[in-house]
């Protein structure tokens, strides 16, 4: 296996940071950027100098997944869970579950990996940081906070950053993508809030209904004809009434959910890989490490204020496969309420500033809506997917260099954050959010977070 460009990169990175005494770094990188062959290179290596490895995954789905990465690269490795024999390899592959009850039956490692570690703050995980309080641990995440957008300072000492979405798509690691948000209704009022994300039990209430399930099925047939597609839902039941509904028109569609017997779930995941299956249902299941780059489709049927969770399920859908666009059928305004999946986040690790009613203030959320096909994309005055022309606002529109009827989305986007980049002093950020009407306080946000992030790197 060959390493990427950034993936040598981040690996420089994560050894300066380990030579420098940080005992435990946050790996932040985006769904499918190849953690998981990245930090199996990482455990070969650690191998080769008679060091063990432990890499630690929450579900029995990723650690499958994990062990069939390591099998590909040729790396021996045990496997600490259920239905498997343990082994004295030097690296184990471990349900983390499983581990906790094991704890004296493993040899205590060198390397500690946490897949998916925005979950470490939970008790099962916090156990095996005591246990192997003087291990090396690299934890990995796409979304560098917990659900109700607190940070993980208190239990990592750093963070090295990979690509951005947008940089993994522009090299052809992940797919482009097309966002529409048809009008369904969804009516959000008396919904409270718990725990950082919408109550699910009155989210139910809201959500499952077959007026609202009708309409998704009809904009799948109108958006996605065909396609294999991913449904994220609110609970079981919701699910299962979403899959009975998609079967009552034809289509070829399944719930899965983990209460199933594991092997019979196993066997509709391989039917869903294999296209016997167009749509798959769920609830909590397949927003983390599902890989399956066939899917051309994510529906989104589950309202969540958690901008990890709603880039864990259209991550889903951004794996690369040849000529592959990816279509993200936000029925809930969840990209309304985060943004495109490819903005540049500041990513810290004392996580997201929930001022302002819990909305982002990592920088202005800036999406607009075609009144016409309901397509969503970064703002310009036309609509790059069915060629819209919006009337004109009052407000000046900012230069750029080219002829106006061909608005290049991406190159206006590089450009900004180029631009953002380039400023030295609050006074020059606030002249760029003065120029491009963003919010008041944009311009306070990013120079707080630069300043907190140069300030951690000189430290």
């Amino acid at each position: 296996f060959a390493l990427r460009d950034y993936q040598k990169r981040d690996i420089k990175r994560l050894r300066v940071a380990i030579a420098g005494g940080y005992n435990r770094i946050l790996y932040q990188l985006p769904t499918g950027a190849g953690k998981t062959v990245l930090m199996a290179w990482m455990a070969a290596r650690t191998a080769e100098r008679g060091k063990r490895t432990l890499f630690t995954v929450h579900r029995r789905e990723l650690l499958i997944q994990a062990s069939r990465t390591f099998e590909a690269m040729g790396i021996p490795h045990g496997l600490i869970a259920p239905g498997f024999t343990m082994s004295r390899d030097a690296i184990q592959v471990a349900s983390v579950q499983t581990l906790v009850r094991r704890f004296d039956r493993v040899i205590p490692p060198d390397l500690l990996i946490f897949d998916e570690a925005h979950h470490c703050p939970s008790n099962t995980w916090l156990k095996v940081f005591e246990r192997y309080s003087t291990a090396k641990a690299i934890g990995l995440t796409a979304t560098p906070y917990r659900l109700d957008g607190r940070g993980l300072i208190d239990l990592f000492e750093t963070m090295v950053r990979g690509p951005t979405v947008r940089e993994l798509i522009d090299a052809g690691f992940l797919s482009e993508y097309a966002v529409y948000a048809p009008p369904i209704g969804i009516d959000l009022k008396g919904v409270r809030t718990r725990a950082g994300d919408f109550a699910r039990d009155q989210l139910v209430d809201a959500v499952d209904k077959p007026t609202i399930t009708g309409d998704a099925v009809r904009h799948y047939l109108k958006l996605a004809p065909g396609k294999r597609a991913i449904a994220f839902c609110v609970g079981i039941d919701h699910s299962r009434h979403v899959a009975e509904q998609f079967r009552s028109v034809g289509i070829r569609a399944e719930h899965v959910d983990g209460s199933k017997d594991s092997r019979r779930r196993a066997r509709i995941m391989d039917r869903f890989a294999m296209g016997d299956i167009q749509v798959l249902t769920n609830c909590d299941l397949i927003s983390e490490g599902f890989d399956v780059p066939a899917v051309e489709a994510a529906i989104l049927l589950r309202p969540t204020q958690s901008l990890s969770l709603y880039l864990q399920q259209v991550g889903r859908a951004l794996r690369p496969q040849p000529g592959k666009k990816a279509i993200i059928l936000d029925h809930v305004g969840n990209v309304l309420r985060h943004g495109l999946p490819d903005d540049d986040r500041e990513w810290t690790l004392e996580g997201r500033d929930r001022r302002g009613g819990g909305k982002q203030t990592n920088e202005d959320i800036q999406v607009r809506q075609c009144p016409k096909c309901f397509a969503c994309h970064a703002p310009a005055p036309v609509c790059p997917s069915c060629g819209y022309a919006y009337e004109s606002q009052g407000r000046e529109v900012e230069h750029v260099e080219g002829e106006l009827e061909e608005v290049d989305l991406d190159a206006l986007r590089r450009q900004r954050r180029r631009e953002a980049g380039r400023a030295r002093t609050l006074e020059d950020l606030q002249k760029i959010e003065t120029a491009r009407g963003y919010r008041p306080g944009w311009a306070y946000h990013v120079w707080n977070a630069r300043r907190r992030r140069h300030g951690r790197a000189a430290a």
